[in-house]
């Protein structure tokens, strides 16, 4: 009987479920794809990692690609945190900065490889494309603009997510339409000084044909 009752005792410390498990499984598959990328990572050696089954990755995430995903996403969840440098022109800046610093590292390498493992499969490439990610990215310019208009850098119709989407796009471009390793600090200037402010004070003419009159953003 206290055989029994040892054995009572450890089973809810070894027995995990929910969120618990949960973060011991995405834990240890970024600690995968950091040490092998993407190649490295099967169900198997996660599931040895996080101290469980591959049943109880495959009831989350249906393919190794979908859990790979949700591991890069941890390991960018940083990227997400809005900067407050006191200026737009500064939190741009450093919001593409941070950005440029992660796609051109070990993490932008495991995210490409993501792609490629995605191919062309509709529903793999559906999980690069999760609306939440999406939402944290946009949520996340959507305050930058937000305290620029309150602070009278910005029009409140530079507030849409059309607009907060500008920097990261042109950004985007650069690496898949130039192939290059990474982006010059001054193309980032370039992007913040010729194209986003200029457009974000735009927003606050009539049809765009005036600038929005105040201090300019630095």
């Amino acid at each position: 009987m206290a055989h029994t009752g040892r054995e009572r005792r450890r089973t809810p410390a070894t027995r995990r479920r929910g969120a618990e498990l949960e973060e011991a499984i995405l834990r240890a598959a970024a600690e995968v794809l950091k040490e092998s990328g993407v190649p490295g990572l099967t169900m198997d050696e996660v599931a040895r990692r996080a101290g469980t089954n591959k049943n109880a990755l495959y009831r989350r995430w249906p393919h190794r690609v979908a859990l790979g995903v949700a591991a890069y996403r941890r390991l960018a969840a940083a990227e997400t945190v809005p900067p407050d440098t006191g200026s737009l022109r500064g939190d741009t800046l450093e919001m593409l900065r941070r950005a440029n610093s992660t796609w051109s590292s070990p993490y932008g390498e495991i995210l490409r490889g993501l792609i490629a493992a995605a191919g062309s499969t509709p529903e793999l490439l559906a999980e690069l494309r999760d609306p939440a990610a999406k939402s944290a990215h946009e949520a996340a310019w959507l305050t930058l603009l937000g305290r620029a208009v309150a602070r009278g850098d910005a029009a409140p119709e530079a507030l849409h997510p059309r607009v907060a989407q500008v920097p990261m796009a042109l950004l985007r471009d650069e690496y898949v339409m130039l192939g290059v390793p990474t982006v010059p600090d001054a193309v980032l200037a370039e992007i913040v000084d010729e194209v986003f402010l200029p457009l974000v004070r735009g927003r606050g003419s009539r049809g765009g044909a005036s600038a929005v009159r105040g201090p300019r953003p630095s």
